[in-house]
């Protein structure tokens, strides 16, 4: 695929996915259509698993490159300590945009009232709710080794007893990333000429690794509108009408943060040109949107980070791997306004404090929440019923009415305050970036 065209057949790709699939609903009935739909949801499914696929060698290679290019403990820990103060400031910051937006608009009152069409669909969603909808939220619950409040979970997580167990869950990869900065570090640890050998091994694993990302890339317009056709005939564009607000306030929100306060961070914080900085992730954020998944789409924002954006190997390496698993910005936003509105449709009043335990929680959960679709459902439903919010389950239901669209929107804000605590730590490691000068 030509370099710099490659954004361009995907967002066509988009656009005649729309088109195909709202012509495909006005004949359902038609054997065509659930032969193109079909075929659709089949290979954006070949195209997911081919991007999974990448994930785990991806991450072992490039992790233990780059912790080994590091030279040792001090500059893993100066590295570690920046990377986590952004994550922490711009969840943080998250948070606030969308309890913000939500106390404003309160999309769940009607004339300062609960709105009873909602409330309604909030009581029949637990009995009309289909079974997809039910594997959904039991697949993001789990067992109860995997509760995202559970904060020493955590660090379960981060020791798995079997490390290639752990590779082959989506749940689990931050105990793969344990394990490879731990093993990057005993490479530095090791004599010169070993070091050194094992270093330039796993530096050539992840050249190739990059290599077949490619590859697969090539096919992402293909894959990207086979994955949008199955979602638009689903779903179509008449379900935004009966929660509209609320979808308005989430994606509103989400735009705030995505085209305001990242982009002051980046200006500020990282002293670069935050248009240029969107310019070259553009690729990963439609990938972004359209699996609606930041640990499919981390092969594809470690390409622009580094070749696009210029960001050393060194630092790309060890920041996104990390934050397609623990820096959930939308996800986090996402989580507040959802509490918040349902406790309005319910007719419960948060005061300060309640919301402050909300914020709490929802910077924790979005630790631990896996970067899959839908994944968030279970924080949710963990936070409503730690606020002690009733019919929290029949509201995640009604929930996943709008889910799958905010949840492309809320991804793409994940990825893109990953590329923007690269830039930042890279710039505050000395990194110029003249890519993305001002």
């Amino acid at each position: 695929m030509l370099k710099g065209k490659e954004h361009w057949l995907i967002l066509g790709a988009l656009g005649l996915a729309v088109i195909l699939a709202l012509v495909l609903r006005a004949f359902p009935e038609a054997s065509l259509t659930s032969f193109l739909v079909e075929g659709c949801r089949f290979l954006g499914e070949l195209f997911k698993l081919a991007l999974q696929m990448l994930i785990v060698p991806l991450i072992v290679t490039s992790v233990i490159a780059g912790i080994a290019s590091l030279g040792g403990m001090e500059g893993f820990g100066r590295l570690g300590g920046k990377t986590f103060g952004f994550y922490a400031l711009s969840s943080l910051l998250a948070i606030i945009v969308g309890l913000i937006l939500v106390n404003l608009t309160k999309p769940g009152l009607e004339d300062g009232k609960p709105n009873q069409v909602i409330a309604k669909a909030f009581d029949d969603s637990q009995e009309t709710a289909g079974e997809s909808a039910r594997m959904k939220i039991d697949m993001a619950m789990g067992d109860s080794e995997r509760k995202a409040t559970d904060f020493r979970d955590l660090f379960r997580k981060m020791f798995p007893k079997n490390v290639f167990a752990a590779a082959t869950d989506n749940g689990q990869l931050l105990g793969v990333i344990t394990f490879a900065l731990l093993f990057g570090i005993a490479i530095t640890r090791l004599p010169t000429a070993q070091g050194e050998n094992l270093a330039a091994t796993f530096q050539g694993l992840n050249d190739a690794m990059i290599i077949i990302t490619k590859w697969v890339m090539a096919l992402a317009p293909i894959g990207i509108f086979s994955l949008i056709v199955p979602v638009i005939f689903d779903t179509g564009l008449e379900l935004f009408a009966k929660m509209g607000r609320y979808f308005a306030t989430v994606v509103g929100a989400l735009a705030v943060h995505f085209f305001v306060t990242l982009p002051l961070l980046l200006f500020f914080l990282g002293r670069v040109n935050p248009l240029k900085h969107l310019g070259a992730m553009k690729t990963a954020l439609l990938m972004a949107f359209s699996t609606s998944s930041s640990s499919a789409t981390l092969p594809v924002t470690l390409r622009n980070v580094q070749d696009n954006a210029g960001v050393s190997k060194r630092t790309a390496s060890f920041t996104l791997p990390l934050g397609a698993t623990v820096n959930m910005d939308g996800t986090a936003l996402y989580e507040c306004v959802a509490v918040i509105f349902v406790a309005q449709v319910m007719g419960i009043s948060l005061g300060f404090g309640e919301q402050f335990v909300i914020v709490i929680s929802a910077l924790l959960t979005r630790v631990g929440v896996a970067g899959i679709p839908s994944a968030s459902l279970v924080a949710i439903l963990l936070i409503l019923k730690s606020s002690g919010i009733p019919n929290a389950e029949a509201a995640a239901f009604a929930l996943l009415a709008v889910d799958r669209p905010l949840d492309m929107c809320r991804t793409a804000v994940n990825v893109f305050g990953d590329s923007c605590a690269a830039v930042v730590v890279a710039r505050s490691e000395g990194e110029d970036l003249p890519r993305l000068a001002r």
